[in-house]
Parts: structure tokens; sequence; C-alpha cells
């Protein structure tokens, strides 16, 4: 039996980019990804504080494909920053892509962040940029508002949950990942070595039923 956690005032949900274009028959389709919205929702009543992310890329955003001559999505290509996935063009800002999934109703969300906005930088994690030094402004609201643990939920679990958790962890809040409420793209066995990176830096990953 999983052990029971219990949210206090303390205690934040941020829930991870649910797009239209991450899920079926988005751009970039995350497997089952529409499986998780009840779960979410659910998940989000049991939470007086939310934070809501939104990838809000430009048009010739850097990680589309469409963007590189000769390049196919999934290629991998040297940047600035490091190594980057190329992608399908997805959540391109105010269009239907990029616009949240009809099913997420958490009314009470205090906060939606948009990231990935620069056009040179991809922005996986909800904290930084891929450089890893580029902040998104969510470390100085959090603590701002005096939370000392996140919990993280959404799309993709080995990508922007998996890059979110990292951050959090390394910016010394306590996070645990609700993973039943994730689902993964899995390039290259990304969902596996996601999990061994969130052993190593102990985050905890649970299941929706056993938050409360």
């Amino acid at each position: 039996m999983t052990k029971e956690i219990a949210v206090g005032d303390q205690d934040v949900l941020i829930v991870v980019d649910i797009q239209n274009d991450f899920c079926p028959r988005g751009a970039l389709s995350v497997p089952q990804g529409d499986e998780i919205v009840p779960l979410v929702n659910r998940l989000a009543e049991r939470f007086a504080h939310v934070v809501l992310t939104q990838d809000w890329h430009p048009p010739d955003h850097l990680s589309f494909a469409s963007a590189h001559p000769n390049t196919k999505p999934y290629d991998t290509i040297d940047v600035d920053y490091g190594s980057q996935i190329l992608w399908p063009d997805h959540c391109v800002q105010a269009t239907r892509g990029a616009e949240f999934h009809k099913g997420l109703h958490i009314p009470h969300a205090a906060l939606i962040l948009r990231k990935g906005i620069h056009r040179t930088i991809d922005s996986y994690s909800t904290f930084y940029e891929n450089d890893r030094k580029t902040p998104t402004g969510l470390v100085g609201y959090l603590r701002e508002r005096g939370f000392t643990r996140v919990f993280l939920a959404g799309l993709a679990f080995d990508f922007c949950v998996r890059y979110s958790a990292e951050d959090a962890s390394r910016e010394g809040f306590d996070v645990i990942v609700v993973e039943d409420a994730c689902r993964g793209i899995d390039v290259e066995g990304s969902v596996a070595a996601t999990r061994e990176s969130l052993n190593a830096l102990g985050v905890v990953c649970t299941i929706t039923e056993a938050v409360v």
C-alpha cells in the first residue's frame, strides 16, 4: 500500500503543460496524455495553491525541426547551451494547440506561467530554461508565497515534469511527483532515465489516491 501524503498550507501543486498539442491528435502528442485530465482535476481539488504552466513558443522557435534545413523531428542538434532535440512545431503562441485541454478545470489556480517564450532557447523546466540558468520567475514566486513542498503532475513525465522536479529539488524544495497523473513520451529510454534521476535526487514518486 502506498503511504498517504497529507497536503498542507506550504504545499503547491504545479500542473505542467496540459495543452492540446500534447494530447491525442496534437502536434506533439504524448501517448494517452488526455487520460490524466480527470486525475489532475481531482488532485487539484485537494490543494489550496495551484500553478498551471503553459508552453508558449514563437512560430520560428529554435526547438522546431522546421527552423533547421535538412532536419526532421527528433533529430538532435548542438546549440549554445548544449544538445537540443528538435520537435514538431507545437504550442505556438495564441494557437489552439497552445490552449489548455478543454477538460482541465482548475478555477482556483493562482498563476499561469508561460515558458519557452524566447526564440533561441527551449524551456522544459518550469523553473529554468534549458541553459539551466535563465529563470522563469517561478522560484521567486514560490518563495515569496512561503511554499516549501512542490507536487508535480502533467506532461510530459520524462521532459518537462522531470526537469521541473530536478530544478525544484536543486532549489531546496521538497518534491513529490504524482506519477499516475503524468504521461511520458519515452524518447530512447527517457522514461527509465527519468525514474533513475528522480530517485538519485530523493524525489518522491506517488499516486493520486495517496495524496490526501
